[in-house]
């Protein structure tokens, strides 16, 4: 039995996993998209490494786009099998990916205008929302703790990893030549102090642990609260420099943490009176997923909704659904808060408004989670003073703020706390995933330090035999 490592492989992005049994069958955990990486990105989404004819089966363990972006072409380009997923990531996973075609082929075709004045070649969308469809048929949803065997050899479950609605923690048993590995896939582990969401589960022995390590060198919780970092900025910037804040923003989990902690302040008589966009259809319909699955709310949310029906609702929230309207919003010199994906800034309309938004002093980028640090909001955040959009240069005249304690990753601590139910001495090797390499190096000394022998930080496209 075999492991390689085709992505999230000492970067943060493009998750993928592919397991070889001995008897043939090969499964791939993941299949995310890589984003943010430079001029290698669009030839690392077009090249997976192995050959999707071949792969039998997907399991995956959450919706984010670098988890499941690649689904659409894995399918193009001939995969046929089962793909295991939660029920909210079904659901989540169907927009997501719908929507993920449209932007690409909304962004091939915006790129290829500048592309044909310059007399360059022209690009190619990697998949179009038919190709999306087709993947979506492959689906099958499987419940938390519903032990589902695959084949005669090959057996998982979830549990709930606490990152974002439906995501889950894989856990694998393989019985060959007489005896059982157990093998867990910890996709995206949440924080034990999540704003919305419950905390991840603990979950049995596992002979190979493949742990995510976004945040293996940091802390969160020295940092203030959300909603007093939100306030300060929206008021500075709107209040008294008459600005927009510009927020990019995930769809899915940080859109969400947004708008509770803008109704929290509303609750308190705290928020601004001025207008709050979620620029974004995604994001109103993943906002609309997370309020039908009330179960993954943790207690305090569920305290709040005692008083508040809707705890992602309040005066003065509008959600842009028109490409007519969200170019409206470039013409609305009002101070205004504009949250928008994608999170990383890369593509979708939020790279539009950070374009037409960044040479004016009086507004205010905001970072509000990871980005790669190659993509524009990881050159933002770094503190770049010029950057390229769309092909062209511009002067990065706006504020640019973060605020780091908004992930949905937990931290170092939480990653220490999401293993501390394995006993160190049964687990034969804990591979570092969804990293990036220096962050991996000084992670891995913290784990050996609990008692963990054996630490490897895969490259990419590297293969391990599992003894």
């Amino acid at each position: 039995m075999e492991i390689t490592f085709h992505g999230a492989a000492r970067n943060v992005t493009g998750s993928k996993h592919l397991l070889r049994l001995n008897d043939g069958t090969s499964v791939l955990l993941d299949c995310g998209m890589f984003q943010g990486l430079g001029e290698q990105t669009e030839d690392m989404n077009e090249h997976f490494g192995f050959n999707p004819k071949k792969l039998d089966y997907l399991i995956l363990s959450h919706a984010h786009i670098d988890h499941c972006g690649l689904i659409p072409r894995l399918v193009k380009e001939g995969f046929e099998g089962q793909i295991f997923c939660t029920p909210a990531t079904m659901d989540l996973a169907h927009i997501l990916l719908m929507d993920s075609a449209k932007i690409q082929m909304q962004d091939v075709e915006y790129d290829n205008k500048h592309r044909g004045r310059k007399n360059q070649p022209l690009l190619e969308a990697l998949y179009t929302e038919e190709d999306a469809i087709a993947a979506l048929r492959l689906f099958k949803i499987v419940d938390y703790h519903q032990e589902y065997q695959i084949t005669p050899a090959l057996k998982f479950k979830f549990t709930d990893a606490g990152h974002v609605l439906g995501s889950a923690a894989i856990h694998i048993r393989v019985d060959e030549n007489g005896k059982s590995t157990y093998i867990t896939f910890s996709g995206d582990v949440g924080r034990y102090s999540d704003l919305l969401l419950k905390s991840p589960q603990t979950f049995p022995q596992a002979d190979y642990i493949l742990l995510e390590s976004t945040y293996g060198d940091s802390l969160h919780k020295d940092i203030g609260p959300i909603e007093d970092a939100l306030l300060e900025i929206i008021k500075n910037t709107c209040e008294v420099k008459k600005g927009k804040v510009i927020i990019p923003a995930f769809s899915v989990g940080r859109t969400q943490e947004l708008l509770y902690a803008l109704n929290s302040l509303e609750l308190k008589g705290e928020l601004p009176d001025i207008q709050y966009y979620v620029d974004s259809p995604l994001s109103e319909k993943a906002t609309q997923i997370l309020k039908d699955h009330p179960e993954v709310y943790n207690n305090e949310v569920k305290k709040v909704m005692k008083i508040d029906a809707d705890p992602f609702g309040f005066k003065g929230l509008k959600f842009i659904q028109s490409t007519e309207e969200s170019i409206a919003l470039n013409d609305d010199v009002r101070p205004c808060v504009i949250i928008s994906s994608s999170g990383m800034a890369e593509a979708g309309r939020v790279k539009h408004h950070i374009k037409n938004n960044i040479g004016n002093q009086k507004n205010t980028i905001l970072m509000v989670g990871y980005a790669e640090p190659n993509s524009l909001g990881g050159r933002l955040a770094r503190g770049e003073k010029e950057v390229h959009i769309f092909g062209e240069q511009y002067q990065v005249n706006a504020d640019v703020q973060s605020i780091k304690s908004m992930s949905a990753h937990g931290d170092y601590e939480d990653l220490l706390h999401f293993i501390s139910c394995q006993d160190p001495k049964l687990v034969k090797k804990l591979f570092l995933v969804h990293g990036e390499y220096e962050v991996q190096q000084h992670f891995a000394e913290k784990i050996k330090e609990k008692g963990f022998a054996d630490v490897e930080i895969p490259y990419q496209h590297e293969k391990v035999v599992l003894e």
